[in-house]
């Protein structure tokens, strides 16, 4: 071999090893960075050149011109990163949950010590001490006063529960935003890793992990899948369809319901839209949906992953009532946290209000059946009772009392019969109007009883105190005939309701805390068998240090022997 062609092979070595010693000089300075993946140097020979061929010889005479430097790699496992990133995203669903039901069990005031239950309990302590002497203007007005505070604390529970919904839908609009924001960048990135790879020399591992951990907070968020092609670009799906695909991010767009103001998430892309006066598109979400609500929440299907997809199933699509409940839509909001416990809250009040109402109306004497109107109209099977104006339990203008009223709408429409007398006929409560319903968000106390408790008298006609209506006020508390949700079997009483409905909550919260809990085990478990994988030890690194280290000072001397060769052959012989 040419004795100045071996001061190849020695520079070869220098360069090698020093770009080997910046690498593992990276990899120490990185250890403790988010995102970053180990990287390894990877060596090969240069080129040999051939001197002879000699079919009778083992192999030709040659010699080669050093080693080169391959390439820097990353080290990195698909299937630990599908893995890590499927448990976090399930862990997050889990998580969301949890914080929820913790919310709601801080707006029951089970958290802070001031429990709605003691304020049913103090309801039914002013039935119980009304029962002793029912005349007391006393006892009365403690009455009217508990049910005025049960009213304003269950609207309060209400409105704290609908406000933690808006909560929840600005959340989900800042997620969005957050995972469009994802999108794009994972598109420049794309176009920077391909501009500098596409040379075959470089390798631009940073940005590849600046990708990588996009890759993994977008995990977190929604249940997605990648897929890198042979130029380095990364597509992603989710929820099964295409977000970063090619050249383009299609953003996930948001609709405002024009009533509550949700957001519903939607792929525009599969929407159909129609154009308004002003030129702009009024979509039309219906099967575009990011998520598919109606699905069962299984780890089994895979349906429980990500935290956008926990909030905006736990947030529902409207405010919930009792009716959700008492009309067969139970199904439409049993998986979402906030709506159940909304619907199941309302008809516990929703019970409360109109069978203490029905009792005095009884007492009032309204009765069920048909009424015939003075225009020929029949009503069937109504509840209607004569005009009486200063009668028993009726109120300034001769309707039946009422303790509880709707706060838009009035509890009775006067009418005249066809015997020309009149009659307060009860209007029913129609699922469809809103302002009919006796539910929290329409719920108010008698104002004539807030400012003349007395008005309730329970003092008949006769003189004699009415025992009988307060024995029912009383029994009314008592009777088990009362279910959470079509699902459960138990049934119950006013007070119990309320402990079952708290204890359904915690048992819920235990659920999800449980499985947040052996998530986090998991994921840990995910995130460490990955960290073997990506992560950097110091140990090995400083182990390669030397290794490079000793290289780099092997290929110096050998250059130093050669020069020292050179010199003396052109000194002494050169003469």
């Amino acid at each position: 071999m040419p004795l100045m062609g071996s001061l190849y092979i020695g520079a070869s070595g220098l360069q090698t090893s020093q770009s080997a010693l910046n690498t593992t000089a990276h990899n120490l300075t990185n250890a403790g960075t988010t995102g970053y993946t180990r990287q390894q140097v990877q060596l090969g020979t240069k080129r040999y050149i051939t001197l002879s061929k000699n079919p009778e010889m083992v192999s030709n005479r040659q010699y080669g011109l050093g080693v080169s430097y391959s390439r820097v790699k990353q080290i990195r496992d698909y299937f630990l990163d599908k893995t890590y990133r499927k448990e976090s995203g399930r862990s997050m669903f889990y998580e969301v949950n949890t914080n929820i039901l913790e919310e709601v069990e801080s707006q029951l005031g089970e958290l802070n010590g001031e429990a709605f239950q003691d304020t049913m309990e103090d309801f039914w302590t002013a039935v119980q001490e009304l029962s002793k002497d029912p005349c007391s203007t006393v006892t009365q007005g403690m009455l009217v006063q508990r049910a005025s505070e049960l009213v304003t604390r269950a609207t309060a529970v209400y409105e704290g529960l609908s406000n933690y919904q808006n909560n929840l839908n600005t959340q989900i609009q800042q997620q969005v935003d957050k995972i469009n924001r994802y999108g794009k960048q994972i598109l420049e990135l794309n176009d920077r890793i391909r501009a500098i790879e596409s040379g075959g020399i470089e390798h631009a591992n940073d940005l590849r992990d600046l990708r990588n951990q996009i890759l993994d907070e977008l995990a977190e968020l929604t249940d997605m899948t990648w897929k890198e092609d042979e130029m380095g670009n990364v597509s992603v799906q989710i929820e099964g369809v295409d977000f970063v695909k090619g050249g383009v991010c299609y953003d996930i767009a948001l609709q405002r319901d024009e009533t509550t103001g949700f957001y519903t998430p939607f792929w525009p892309q599969n929407a159909k839209y129609t154009y308004q006066a002003d030129g702009s598109k009024k979509y039309i979400i219906d099967g575009a949906e990011v998520f598919n609500l109606s699905v069962e929440i299984s780890s089994d299907l895979n349906t429980d992953i990500g935290g956008l997809k926990a909030m905006v199933l736990a947030r529902g699509d409207h405010r919930a009532d009792y009716t959700d409940i008492a009309y067969g839509n139970y199904d439409n909001i049993s998986q979402s946290v906030l709506m159940n416990i909304q619907a199941e809250f309302d008809q516990m009040i929703h019970n409360v209000v109109t069978r203490i109402n029905d009792i005095l109306a009884e007492a009032a004497g309204v009765k069920t059946g048909d009424l015939t109107l003075a225009d020929g109209t029949v009503l069937k099977n109504v509840r209607f009772a004569q005009d009486e104006q200063g009668g028993y339990m009726r109120a300034e203008d001769g309707s039946p009392l009422q303790l509880f009223q709707k706060a838009t709408t009035p509890g009775y429409e006067k009418v005249t019969g066809a015997d020309g007398n009149e009659y307060w006929v009860y209007i029913e409560e129609d699922p469809t109007q809103q302002d009919s319903l006796y539910t929290l968000k329409n719920l108010e106390i008698n104002q004539e009883l807030m400012q003349k408790p007395s008005t309730l008298g329970f003092r008949l006609p006769e003189g004699s105190e009415d025992n009988e209506t307060v024995e029912k006020l009383k029994a009314a508390f008592e009777e088990e005939i009362y279910t959470l949700n079509p699902n459960v079997e138990k049934r119950t009483t006013f007070i119990d309701y309320y402990d079952d409905l708290v204890a359904q909550i915690a048992n819920s919260g235990f659920v999800y805390r449980s499985i947040f809990t052996n998530q986090e085990t998991t994921v840990e478990a995910a995130f460490n068998a990955r960290e073997q994988v990506v992560g950097v030890s110091d140990d090995e690194e400083l182990s390669n240090m030397i290794k490079f280290q000793n290289s780099y000072n092997a290929a110096s001397r050998y250059i130093n022997v050669i020069s020292e060769m050179l010199e003396h052959i052109i000194n002494t012989l050169g003469v």
